[in-house]
C-alpha cells in the first residue's frame, strides 16, 4: 500500500521538491515518521522538529520551504493543513478504505424510507419509516435514524449515533410526569459529520435543524428544536439544551454547555467546559467557569462577580486618594525648614 510523491502532487497540486518516484507507504506524525512515510508541518515555531524528523517527505507552507528542502524531500502547499486533509482522503480512496455503497444485510430499512444513490448503510443500522438519506452519505454500524428524519448528501454518521430520538418533553402532573409526544423530526443538511454516540433529538413540533457543513464530535447531545448554523463545529461531550439557536461558523470546546432557548450569534467561539447561561449576540471568544455551590449562594456570588471590575477601580481610586493625603500630611510647614549644616 503506497503512493508515489509525484502521483500525490499530480492529484492534489502543490510543488514537489525532491524525488517524484519516492514511495510513501504511510502517513505519519513528524515525531515518529520514517523514511518511507509522509507528514506535514503547519506551525513555523516547530521548525526545530522539522530538522529532527526522519520523514521521507513533509508537506509545508511557503515560509518553511527552504528549511524543509535542506533536510530532504518536501511538498510546498499554500495551506499544508488543508493539503494534508485532502491527502488523507486520496489515501483512503486509493487503498480501498472508503465505505462501500449499499445497504448491509443486517440493517433494517423501514417502509417508505428513501436511500440516495451511492449512500452506505452499515451493519445493524436502523432507518425509520419515511426517513430520507442523501446521496453519498455514510451511516456507520449501529446508527439509528428515526422516522421522517432527513440527512442530506455526503454526510458521515459515526457508529452508535441516534438521529431523531424523542426530545426530553414532559408536563408535571400530581407529582409525576406526563409525556409530550415529539411530533417534529430532525433535518440535517449536506456535508455534515456526526460523531460516535452523539444524539440529536427530534423536535416537539417543528424540526431540529442542523445546517450544511456542521461537524459534531463524539458524545454530543443536541436537544429538541435546536437550530445549528452552517459550518459550526463542536468538540466532544458538548451539551445543547432544547430550542437553543446557534449561528454559523461557531465553535464550542469540549464539555461546553449551552442552556435552552438562548441565541448565539455567528462567529462565536466558546472555550472548553464553559457554561453559556445567556444569549451571546456579538461575535468573539467567550469563556466562563464558576464553582458549583448551593443555588442561593451561587446567585449572590455571581451577582457580586459581575461588579468586581468596578469595585477594583473604586479601591484604586481610594488608595490613590489616601496616598496623596499622606504625602500632604507628612510635609513639614514651609517656615520649619532647617538650613543645612555648615561645612
Amino acid at each position: 500500500m503506497s503512493l508515489r510523491t509525484g502521483a500525490i502532487v499530480e492529484a492534489l497540486g502543490g510543488t514537489l521538491r525532491g524525488d517524484p518516484e519516492r514511495l510513501i507507504t504511510r502517513l505519519a506524525p513528524l515525531e515518529t515518521a520514517g523514511e518511507s512515510e509522509l507528514s506535514f508541518l503547519v506551525n513555523p515555531r516547530l521548525t526545530a522538529v522539522l530538522g529532527d524528523t526522519r520523514a521521507g517527505c513533509v508537506v509545508v507552507g511557503p515560509a518553511l520551504a527552504d528549511a524543509a528542502t535542506s533536510r530532504g524531500d518536501c511538498i510546498v502547499a499554500d495551506d499544508p493543513h488543508l493539503y494534508f486533509a485532502r491527502l488523507t482522503q486520496l489515501w483512503a480512496r486509493s487503498h480501498g478504505l472508503t465505505q462501500v455503497p449499499g445497504v448491509h444485510p443486517s440493517a433494517v430499512v423501514e417502509d417508505g424510507a428513501v436511500i440516495g444513490p451511492g449512500a452506505s448503510v452499515g451493519p445493524l443500522c436502523h432507518v425509520g419509516r419515511h426517513a430520507r438519506i442523501g446521496a453519498g452519505t455514510v451511516l456507520k454500524a449501529r446508527v439509528t435514524v428515526g422516522e421522517r428524519c432527513v440527512i442530506g448528501e455526503r454526510c458521515v454518521v459515526q457508529s452508535g449515533a441516534v438521529i431523531g430520538g424523542d426530545g426530553f418533553g414532559f408536563a408535571p402532573h400530581e407529582g409525576g410526569w406526563v409525556k409530550i409526544e415529539q411530533l417534529g423530526a430532525v433535518h440535517i443538511g449536506n456535508d455534515v459529520e456526526i460523531g460516535a454516540n452523539t444524539c440529536i433529538d427530534r423536535g416537539a413540533l417543528d424540526d431540529t435543524v442542523i445546517e450544511d457543513g456542521v461537524k459534531l464530535d463524539n458524545l454530543i447531545q443536541i436537544g429538541h428544536n435546536c437550530h445549528i448554523g452552517k459550518h459550526t463545529a463542536m468538540a466532544g461531550c458538548v451539551g445543547v439544551a432544547g430550542s437553543a439557536r446557534i449561528g454559523a461558523h461557531c465553535t464550542v470546546g469540549g464539555a461546553g454547555m449551552i442552556l435552552g432557548h438562548l441565541t448565539i450569534a455567528d462567529h462565536v467561539h466558546i472555550s472548553a467546559a464553559s457554561v453559556v447561561s445567556r444569549s451571546i449576540l456579538k461575535p468573539g471568544h467567550y469563556t466562563g467557569f464558576f464553582p458549583i455551590d448551593d443555588n442561593a449562594t451561587w446567585e449572590k456570588n455571581a451577582a457580586t462577580l459581575k461588579h468586581i471590575r468596578a469595585l477594583r477601580d473604586r479601591v484604586r481610586q481610594i488608595e490613590a486618594a489616601f496616598d496623596a493625603f499622606d504625602l500632604e500630611e507628612n510635609q513639614p510647614p514651609a517656615g520649619d525648614q532647617q538650613a543645612p549644616p555648615a561645612p
